[in-house]
């Protein structure tokens, strides 16, 4: 059985709800904390945790060396995150939704991938208690639009 408890305004009690429903429940119980931007379950549940995941996102690395300017890159990006300037090439990183278009665009292959640390994933268990959670790393304007997998 799959119980959520989701709401979209914070201060519902969400947390204490799905805390309380994981612990009385008791044993082979999962409880996903989906909040992270500020994950608080670990405070009620206090696990012990025995893995943590670094979650990163690709992001544009220009070789400027192979770049010839073309523009093509910033073209392609509908959030702004790459700009061409006269001889300069600028990626805001903190812009990039990781499309993708950018490289695949570039006909001299000068730009690659590179990793954006986002966050962890850490997973744990407190009394029968199967516990995971994301935190988002501070200061990070948004969380992945990707898929997640527990």
């Amino acid at each position: 059985m799959i119980i959520s408890i989701a709401s979209g305004k914070g201060g519902t009690g969400k947390t204490t709800v799905a805390t309380n429903l994981a612990r009385s429940i008791g044993s082979n119980v999962q409880l996903l904390d989906c909040d992270v931007e500020e994950p608080n379950a670990h405070l009620f549940i206090n696990p012990s945790f025995a893995s943590s995941e670094t979650v990163s996102m690709p992001v544009p690395q220009v070789d400027e060396d192979k770049c010839t300017y073309c523009g093509k890159c910033a073209d392609i990006c509908q959030f702004k995150a790459i700009a061409v300037v006269n001889e300069n090439v600028l990626v805001f990183e903190e812009l990039c939704h990781s499309c993708g278009g950018c490289w695949e665009v570039c006909p001299e292959e000068a730009i690659i991938q590179s990793d954006r640390e986002l966050g962890v994933i850490q997973k744990g268990h407190s009394n029968g208690i199967e516990f995971i959670h994301g935190r988002l790393r501070v200061g990070e304007a948004m969380s992945p639009m990707h898929n997640c997998k527990p």
